[in-house]
């Protein structure tokens, strides 16, 4: 499989996600950008999960459709030609890290696909369900990963 780079010009990686793109903040997403996929890309599906949220990994966005073509995504939008599927809150959009008061620093990892084919992602699928049909199909991936607390 191939890599990918995915950044943000917000955080680092391994790094705390600003309060404005957290659910108690601004709530908006942060920008993002990726290299160029490998030949063949026919889509970019992007995710964002904690993987320390106390009923296990919970989805806080995931995109699918994104344009191949398309090298990245600024504060608050939705990346180009991409839908937006529910996240764990229930919602068709980004909703950003909320973890309980009082918790440590949770983890918050962007994971971004390049696929072969159209995804067939259900409007409504957790985190692990979404790994389960992508993971075998990818022609390359990459991941970010930032931190927050309340």
């Amino acid at each position: 499989m191939a890599a990918m780079e995915l950044q943000s010009t917000a955080f680092a990686d391994q790094a705390p996600i600003p309060h404005r793109f957290a659910r108690e903040g601004e709530n908006i997403s942060p920008p993002l950008t990726w290299s160029d996929p490998p030949a063949g890309t026919r889509e970019l599906v992007l995710m964002c999960e904690d993987p320390d949220a106390p009923s296990g990994t919970f989805l806080h966005w995931l995109v699918t459709g994104i344009d191949p073509a398309s090298r990245g995504v600024a504060a608050g939008d939705t990346p180009p030609g991409g839908t937006a599927h529910r996240n764990g809150f229930g919602d068709r959009s980004w909703d950003g890290p909320s973890p309980p008061p009082g918790d440590p620093a949770h983890r918050y990892r962007f994971v971004l696909y390049a696929l072969p084919e159209p995804s067939e992602l259900p409007d409504r699928v957790s985190a692990a369900q979404a790994h389960e049909a992508l993971d075998g199909h990818r022609l390359a991936g990459a991941a970010l990963t930032g931190y927050h607390r309340r």
